[in-house]
């Protein structure tokens, strides 16, 4: 009997981390999980270990930590880094920091300590900006329209200089819109989805920008996970990116009153867009899913109705009483 496959989650314990590292127990493989903060994520962190997971405390941009976590792995995606398109004009330097220096750190440590583990990186939708047709392909001429998309594209480059140097692994997915069990009420800088769920639950006001008419690709967490376990066992997406997303575009106002019906509490109020959010509004975006699904054969499996009721249900059951 073989040993169980070697996997490590950086940044574990996050939204679309504590979702990745449960369907990895629950295949077998042994999982170990980086977290920045333990005390952030105790009772997390307790119930993997409770089940074999092993728990590590680190930062990204720790050369030595990063070096002792990756060796000895053969699978190690990064799911660690700042997230929100406004947040990162209003605090660059932070995402900066951790997204492109904290990236470099991980790949040294990987070419010195572990060059033949395969790394997963997750992109984002934001890299392609403001696109003229819709749905986006991988081919279609990234055009970010923010510092968050800025360096998440400059890690793509990273990565296809650590291939091309030093033989290095990699896949990129390109993620869209991802909601689902996990992320916490008060997050607030990414996840709309989650956020109106929490506040329609909450009996409040569902706060949507001007007219709601932009188009988004909303994808359930279980089908990002499922297309991430995906790519990291494919060697024929090695090098390459792929868009992961629903491939189906709604219009934020009808997401926002498929929650307020489902949740049964809630109400749209319509406000003006914040300036600098103004100017950086990518407009309307479908993934092009075409490629993962032809050549990965994966392919989204949760309708968004049934998306969103799976989450409410999940966190009414968990709502503080």
């Amino acid at each position: 009997m073989s040993a169980p496959q070697r996997v490590l989650v950086i940044g574990g314990l996050g939204f679309i981390g504590m979702n990745l590292t449960e369907r990895l127990v629950g295949e077998g493989r042994s999982v170990t999980v980086v977290t920045p903060s333990r005390a952030r994520h105790q009772e997390a962190a307790a119930a993997f270990e409770a089940r074999g997971v092993r728990i590590v405390e680190g930062d990204l941009r720790d050369a030595g930590a990063m070096a002792k976590a990756v060796a000895d792995q053969q699978i190690v995606f990064n799911l660690a880094g700042e997230s929100g398109a406004v947040r990162s004009m209003e605090d660059p330097w932070t995402d900066l920091d951790v997204n492109c220096r904290g990236n470099l750190v991980l790949l040294e440590a990987l070419r010195a300590a572990n060059p033949g583990a395969k790394l997963v990186f997750l992109g984002s939708r934001l890299e392609y900006g403001k696109q003229p047709t819709q749905p986006v392909s991988e081919e279609q001429a990234p055009d970010p329209l923010c510092l968050h998309a800025i360096h998440k594209l400059t890690v793509e480059k990273y990565l296809r200089l650590y291939e091309s140097l030093f033989g290095l692994r990699y896949t990129i997915a390109r993620v869209t819109n991802p909601y689902g069990p996990g992320q916490p009420a008060g997050r607030t800088a990414y996840g709309v989805v989650n956020r109106l769920i929490h506040l329609a639950l909450a009996g409040a006001a569902l706060p949507i920008y001007g007219d709601g008419a932009q188009r988004r690709d909303y994808i359930h967490v279980d089908d990002l996970v499922a297309a991430l376990v995906g790519l990291s066992e494919s060697a024929s997406s090695d090098g390459r990116a792929f868009n992961v997303g629903s491939g189906e575009g709604t219009r934020m106002i009808d997401m926002a009153r498929a929650i307020i019906e489902l949740a049964g509490g809630g109400r749209i109020e319509h406000v003006e867009w914040p300036a600098l959010a103004a100017r950086i509004e990518t407009g309307d975006f479908v993934a092009d899913v075409s490629r993962i699904r032809s050549e990965l054969g994966w392919q989204p499996a949760i309708p968004l109705r049934d998306g969103l009721q799976r989450t409410i249900a999940h966190y009414r059951a968990y709502a503080t009483p």
